[in-house]
């Protein structure tokens, strides 16, 4: 592995909401330590947002986490994934209920366009439960297109969120 590539900046969005989903969140933040280079991890306050789509579902409890792992992009999907898989997630139903989901956000800052992985995540500028505590965490950020994510975050956009307590 050269050295370009041994520190890679992540941010990954967090979300559940089945089986006590702010525990799933503490459990996934306690797993994605051990993919961060020096088992530090930065985590946004948790919010609870209303599920998008038509199933019939709780609402969820979202976050935001950054990290710098060694892991190459498709090596941190497949960890990733482990963790959902390890926490009890089933893929029956496009964005239906979950006991977790863990998506990457970024990657550095580049352009990723893989058969099974897209980054920047194709949905995150238009939503609330992803920008809102994204800009929490780093709200300097550009995102690689050039947006500001304080630009993009709006009044309407937090009032769609209830931050939880700590």
């Amino acid at each position: 592995m050269s050295n370009q590539q041994a520190h890679n900046l992540v941010y990954i969005a967090l979300g559940a909401n089945l089986d006590s989903p702010s525990a799933q969140l503490n459990n996934a933040v306690a797993a994605m330590k051990a993919l961060s280079l020096d088992g530090q991890i930065q985590v946004s306050s948790y919010y609870r947002s209303v599920p998008m789509g038509d199933v019939e579902q709780p609402d969820y409890v979202n976050a935001v986490a950054c990290f710098i792992t060694q892991l190459a992009p498709i090596e941190l999907l497949d960890a990733l994934q482990q963790i959902e898989l390890n926490q009890g997630r089933e893929r029956l139903v496009r964005w239906g209920p979950r006991t977790l989901d863990l998506d990457i956000l970024l990657y550095n800052q580049q352009t990723i366009e893989l058969p099974r992985l897209t980054v920047p995540h194709y949905g995150m500028k238009q939503r609330s439960f992803v920008l809102v505590p994204l800009e929490e965490i780093s709200p300097e950020l550009t995102l690689p297109c050039g947006s500001s994510i304080n630009k993009l975050v709006n009044q309407t956009m937090r009032d769609e969120l209830q931050k939880l307590p700590a």
